[in-house]
């Protein structure tokens, strides 16, 4: 929710920005967990409005090296888009579109210190916190997989990394065992089943980050928050744009293909309570898969390949590490709607886990049979 702040001060934040016409109305807008995101409305041209967003600067701490990566990613995206011959209203659908302040600049700071930004509403779209048919799971891999195919010869140098260690798990397991320690919210005694169950999985977790320093994985340009919802898709359900960019680092392919899966294969929301219903949707992930490998069998080398389940395994986990992390601390990082919100999260991704063990070799098989029919038909 909108902070310390009324409706005709958000509305003068507004116009700063060089928007059609004057602000008629604003209302909050999505589920996001770190941002402030609003719709707004004006009397202009534009009937579908303009999302106004106030940057998390507790959790984005340079906030211009996120507006960088964020600037450089669109004009990249927004070139490969116009070079297979989409004219301005295709490319402005399949890329998000900024909208500087009246002075020119891409973002504006407020009295408070707080970071505002403003991007084109994208109308006729939609987005699903959790999937429902293996047509729209096919649609998000296709547009993650072009998303990392479009970025593949950006050069990764000039990413900015703007949340440092963001998906290290050794570095996310140091900030738990931290947690335990400080036990400042005093809720260390409540979770020992939840403790064992991450350490118990600790070893195998670390696989990526060792095929990394072994130099066996490139590093791209990824988007490290491809939860099903960050794809806006059209009333037909067809992959339109890729979202929420503030991300955007360099990090290895395997992360992204995690965390998709975990947002997609699971039958349960993220924070199921009932952990009876966490279960898996395989065919969604075969769906995505397919889409996926459509677009990145392209690019991507045999070790990138391999280490793909290996990613489904470990973002989950490392959202347990998180959720579990910011409950010890007492919840000051995720926003939660009642008082073990984190820890409720926490369980059901653990139950996720589990259920991904159960069924690895069936996944494996998956993988390896469909990036084998697209490399096969090259």
């Amino acid at each position: 929710m909108m902070r310390n702040l009324n409706l005709e001060q958000v509305s003068a934040l507004a116009n700063r920005f060089d928007i059609e016409g004057t602000v008629t109305d604003i209302s909050p807008f999505g589920s996001g967990h770190i941002n402030d995101t609003y719709r707004v409305l004006t009397d202009g041209g534009r009937t579908d409005g303009y999302l106004l967003q106030r940057i998390n600067h507790h959790v984005f701490k340079d906030v211009p090296a996120v507006m960088d990566n964020m600037q450089l990613v669109i004009r990249h995206l927004k070139e490969k888009y116009k070079q297979v011959g989409g004219g301005d209203e295709y490319v402005e659908k399949k890329v998000l579109t900024l909208i500087p302040t009246r002075e020119g600049a891409p973002y504006l700071v407020d009295v408070a210190g707080n970071f505002w930004r403003m991007l084109v509403l994208l109308a006729d779209t939609r987005s699903y916190d959790i999937v429902e048919t293996p047509q729209q799971a096919r649609e998000g891999g296709q547009a993650f997989g072009q998303f990392q195919r479009l970025l593949s010869d950006l050069n990764v140098g000039l990413i900015h990394e703007v949340l440092p260690d963001f998906h290290h798990i050794g570095k996310r397991l140091g900030k738990l065992n931290e947690a335990i320690a400080s036990d400042s919210a005093n809720r260390v005694g409540r979770v020992s089943a939840e403790l064992d169950a991450i350490k118990h999985r600790e070893r195998r977790m670390h696989t990526i980050l060792d095929l990394a320093t072994s130099g066996r994985l490139p590093v791209r340009i990824t988007h490290n928050d491809t939860k099903f919802n960050n794809v806006l898709l059209d009333r037909q359900d067809k992959a339109q744009c890729v979202i929420d960019l503030d991300t955007v680092m360099p990090g290895y392919v395997a992360y992204d293909f995690g965390d998709a899966i975990r947002t997609i294969i699971n039958k349960a929301a993220e924070d199921e309570a009932d952990l009876d219903r966490v279960t898996l949707n395989i065919p969604l992930f075969r769906a995505y898969a397919s889409g996926y490998f459509e677009e990145a069998h392209h690019f991507l080398t045999q070790d990138e390949v391999d280490s793909l389940i290996e990613g489904v395994m470990l973002l989950p986990y490392m959202q347990a590490v998180r959720f579990l992390t910011d409950f010890l601390e007492g919840d000051h990082y995720y926003k939660v709607h009642h008082a073990d919100h984190n820890l409720q999260r926490t369980r059901a991704q653990l139950a996720l886990v589990a259920q991904l063990e159960n069924h690895e070799a069936e996944l494996r098989e998956i993988i390896d049979h469909v990036v084998g029919q697209y490399r096969s038909a090259t």
